[in-house]
């Protein structure tokens, strides 16, 4: 259990749906907030995929050599759609990447308890993944399901199919909202997002500052 409880020091996550702005919403947490630690865990999930050889080793054995290009590399376009496609497959895909993403994280959640600061991680899946113990407060940034998907077909440019598997494939927006301590709302302009940043962090800091 790596969950900081200290007054001084502070386990933020940071979850949502896809394309609902959880990661404008950090950005603007570690302006705000410069001596944070920051956590993205898709960010992790692509390194993973792209720089660790066991990662490319047990994709290549579980989904083909159709899923990397022809220099080698994992086809992440390929890789989504075919696991999105095919639930099962997603499972596996889980299995191989969420444990050690886990891993990471819960890691720096260690040595900023121990250094009694604060840890914000970016973490879409935390209430499927049932990471819920490991924070000291949890965040959801959610939005309409029409701006949902609006960004997706038209700032992503996926296929609306895929998007809408992506959002079926993840826990319902209004349940995330029920089980969090606080909820961004962010349907309206990006200043807007910003402002509910600045009072996230002012009331952060005053509890755990």
């Amino acid at each position: 259990m790596c969950k900081i409880s200290d007054s001084k020091a502070l386990c933020l996550g940071i979850t949502g749906g896809i394309a609902t702005g959880k990661t404008t919403f950090v950005k603007a947490l570690s302006r705000l907030i410069p001596s944070a630690e920051f956590f993205d865990a898709d960010q992790c999930s692509r390194e993973l995929l792209t720089h660790d050889s066991e990662v490319g080793a047990e994709v290549r054995l579980h989904f083909g050599d159709g899923v990397f290009t022809t220099q080698g590399e994992p086809d992440r376009a390929k890789i989504r759609d075919l696991v999105f496609e095919d639930p099962a497959k997603r499972k596996v895909l889980e299995a191989i990447l969420h444990p050690r993403i886990r891993a990471r994280w819960t890691s720096l959640a260690t040595a900023t308890k121990e250094k009694r600061s604060w840890l914000i991680v970016d973490i879409p899946l935390l209430f499927e993944t049932c990471a819920v113990d490991y924070f000291d407060a949890i965040v959801v940034v959610a939005c309409s399901a029409q701006n949902q998907v609006r960004r997706l077909v038209e700032t992503r440019k996926l296929d609306i199919e895929i998007a809408s598997k992506i959002i079926a494939s993840q826990l319902d927006l209004n349940a995330k909202m029920q089980k969090a301590g606080h909820v961004i709302w962010n349907d309206g302009s990006l200043s807007g997002l910003e402002d509910q940043a600045g009072l996230v962090t002012d009331y952060f800091k005053k509890y755990h500052g």
